[in-house]
């Protein structure tokens, strides 16, 4: 078999059609890309892997300079990567710069991952840059990693990262509360995005009335896809007992006086310097999750 004959061939078909039909170009350089991969890793396994440099001289000669070495081996590690992977990339809308941004990632369930995030948020290559760099999958749990592989359903907690990664230039050691909220709202799609998909900003500092007295909490989100109202308590200490109590009374006054009856039940996240896993295991609502963050 002329292996360089056929892969010259796929490409010069591909330019004609980029050229031809530019909406499906993405797509179409996917499948194109997967076809030449295939053929490398033939040939390699055939003629030895050195192949590919033979291959890339003449077609940077014969085709332009975009095929070269570095490009060609990419397009085998992509079909080598996917040929055994559930991923089914036919049916992904997902650009060759979003597999390309993968690839250097070794896990095949980190890799499925942010693909998922990619095609469930829309993401820009800049933004699945950004959540790889920020090691978005490894600060997941063990647990939520498991479901993930088993392609078992998700709750909320499950998807929230530990640490959450807060984005500040001036990389205060010390910040009080409120300079956190600030430094929250100031990038508050970046924030949202850490949580998790579906969460909309209600409001901060949101006002309520406990008998004869006012109390503000930190934040009020609603989760689109949980149906629920999400309140976010911030803390620049250790997360501790007192925190609890203080969250669950604002998440019973969101259920009795703010949420409608097709809601479900209000969740709460406690944002703190320092997690406290006895006090979490010990806390009998289940509905409170608690975060450390990590500013960066």
């Amino acid at each position: 078999m002329n292996y360089y004959n056929e892969i010259k061939e796929i490409i010069i078909k591909s330019e004609i059609y980029d050229k031809t039909k530019d909406y499906l170009k993405d797509r179409n350089k996917v499948k194109v890309y997967f076809e030449i991969g295939k053929l490398l890793s033939e040939a390699g396994k055939e003629y030895g892997k050195n192949i590919i440099k033979q291959y890339s001289e003449k077609l940077i000669i014969e085709v332009g300079k975009k095929y070269n070495e570095r490009n060609l081996r990419y397009m085998r590690q992509f079909y080598e990567i996917f040929d055994t992977s559930i991923w089914n990339i036919a049916c992904s809308k997902l650009s060759w710069s979003h597999y390309r941004e993968v690839l250097s990632l070794k896990n095949i369930n980190a890799i499925r991952y942010y693909l998922n995030e990619c095609e469930n948020k829309n993401l820009s290559i800049k933004q699945l840059h950004t959540i790889i760099k920020n090691n978005e999958y490894g600060r997941l749990s063990e647990e939520t990693k498991n479901k993930l592989a088993k392609s078992e359903q998700l709750n909320i907690k499950d998807l929230i990262p530990k640490p959450i990664i807060i984005k500040n230039s001036t990389l205060q050691d010390k910040l009080s509360e409120y300079a956190l909220k600030e430094i929250i709202l100031n990038n508050l799609d970046d924030f949202l995005s850490q949580l998790g998909s579906g969460y909309a900003y209600i409001g901060n500092e949101y006002k309520i009335k406990l008998g004869s007295t006012y109390n503000y909490i930190d934040l009020l989100l609603f989760n689109i896809n949980y149906n629920s109202y999400i309140v976010i308590e911030l803390k620049t200490t250790p997360l501790k007992k007192e925190h609890i109590g203080q969250i669950e009374i604002y998440m019973n006054y969101i259920d009795e006086n703010i949420k409608n009856i097709i809601h479900n039940k209000t969740i709460g996240i406690i944002i703190c310097k320092e997690d406290n896993k006895y006090v979490i295991k010990y806390c009998s609502d289940k509905r409170i999750i608690a975060r450390e963050y990590k500013i960066v």
